[in-house]
């Protein structure tokens, strides 16, 4: 009998330690609440070790913010069309990926890099990334 209790002990506190390891850190939560004040249906996950990432909903648009442990906002992605992306943008995917088929595009603002564009194509079975800078240059994320 003592074994059992001790095991059930052993698997409760193995179940708190990993639902508190994956608890979104105070700092993260209050800095989103301060940049987003207005945001609804927020679910938060684990980007890393040291990154959080909120998806959210503000003004019937889903959009993702990322923030560091500490509190740190590092970007915000929202969903946007290729049509209204700098021409520049359009102008350079279209002569890199002549007849590809655009997937997904977004904008991201980040806290190091400012502005940056995501195209996203179906390539085969996978999906791949394209990252460019307001003046057409492609850059990584």
């Amino acid at each position: 009998m003592k074994k059992i209790i001790f095991v059930a002990m052993a698997a409760i506190c193995a179940y708190v330690t990993c639902f508190a390891a994956e608890k979104t850190p105070a700092a993260a939560t209050a800095a989103f609440s301060k940049k987003f004040p207005e945001a609804t249906n927020v679910k938060w996950g684990r980007e890393n070790e040291h990154n959080y990432e909120a998806e959210f909903k503000l003004k019937g648009i889903t959009y993702s913010a990322n923030f560091s442990d500490t509190g740190e906002w590092l970007e915000t992605e929202s969903p946007t069309t290729f049509n209204q992306l700098p021409e520049k943008v359009q102008q350079a995917f279209n002569q890199a990926h002549k007849g590809a088929k655009v997937k997904a595009v977004a904008q991201i603002e980040t806290s190091k890099k400012g502005t940056i564009y995501e195209v996203e194509i179906k390539k085969g079975m996978k999906t791949v990334e394209f990252f460019y800078s307001a003046d057409g240059s492609e850059t990584k994320e």
